[in-house]
């Protein structure tokens, strides 16, 4: 009946009877029911042809939090509801583009869109942001630089690392205008930008830029701080490329070993990664007595970690 009233124009009554159902419906199986997602969705559908982008929210947010409690944020259901409440945000008129409250829900639809696989939609939501916030706050705004490093993290998912690097440059330009060059809160742009570089084979420089975020960081949080031990993983990487001394590479993981212990616990997922390293590199150069019992602890992780998975 709701949609038929729809269709012949009749929209104000069409919505009384969603409303209706909708009520029915929560009364008898619960304001959590998939039994819920029609009449929703009709009434959705129905407010956004009427123009009313800010009212259809409500429905389409429903939706969305139906699925995710029911299917998990990772299926494909949810990837739906959550396009269709992108598209409402996109057409909503109703609030000024800059509002505060319009922008985090950007952000948030943003980063589940790329959670279930659809990166592209929720780039180009991110990218609405990004101008948005430059055309209501200037484009050197601090604020933009969670937009910029959000774009570039997109960007190097789909492999496109040259727009990443580009995105990251300039986020940092910001970011100094700001904090200046000492400050602990520039090296998370500084690390994606080293593995960047890294990933376009540009060794040397990802070298500098991740050597100067260890030093940052030492200093603000301490040797021994799990942000340090990410840094040293990074440099790891990229000296390994530059063919650096295999005895050096395999002092960095040992420290960042003993730090990831410190902070994740022995047999944490990142202890086992660093073990699978330190091993490669102990066989490598033919250290056989301190290969054996990191490999056994490797080997005694895997087999937790695979039954975990079975479980």
């Amino acid at each position: 009946m709701a949609k038929v009233l729809g269709s012949i124009q009749r929209a104000t009554k069409a919505v009384e009877v969603y409303h209706r159902v909708i009520t029915i419906f929560e009364l008898s199986k619960g304001a959590e029911s998939e039994d819920l997602v029609v009449p929703l969705l009709g009434l959705g559908n129905l407010l956004m042809k009427e123009g009313k982008a800010m009212d259809a929210e409500i429905p389409f947010m429903r939706i969305l939090n139906i699925y995710t409690k029911l299917y998990g944020e990772n299926d494909g259901r949810v990837g739906k509801a959550m396009c269709s409440l992108a598209k409402v945000l996109k057409d909503s008129k109703g609030m000024p583009l800059d509002d505060n409250v319009v922008e985090k829900m950007r952000i948030e639809v943003a980063e589940l869109l790329h959670l279930v696989g659809r990166g592209k939609e929720g780039r180009k939501l991110l990218e609405e942001c990004l101008f948005i916030t430059e055309k209501y706050k200037g484009k050197e705004h601090p604020s933009l630089v969670t937009y910029l490093v959000n774009l570039a993290t997109s960007f190097s998912c789909s492999k496109n690392f040259v727009e990443a690097e580009r995105l990251l440059r300039r986020s940092l330009q910001i970011m100094l205008k700001t904090v200046g060059p000492n400050d602990q809160s520039i090296t998370f742009p500084m690390l994606n930008l080293a593995v960047t570089l890294h990933n376009l084979n540009q060794h040397e420089e990802a070298e500098q830029v991740a050597v100067e975020v260890l030093r940052i960081r030492e200093k603000a949080f301490g040797k021994e701080s799990l942000p340090v031990g990410e840094a040293l993983d990074c440099l790891v990487s990229i000296q390994s490329k530059l063919g650096k001394d295999d005895i050096e590479l395999l002092e960095l993981l040992k420290r960042v070993l003993a730090i990831q212990e410190k902070g994740f616990g022995s047999e944490s997922e990142e202890v086992m990664q660093t073990l699978n390293k330190i091993v490669f590199y102990l066989d490598k150069m033919g250290m056989r007595d301190e290969k054996f019992p990191m490999q056994r602890r490797l080997s005694m992780l895997r087999t937790k970690y695979k039954h975990m998975v079975q479980y």
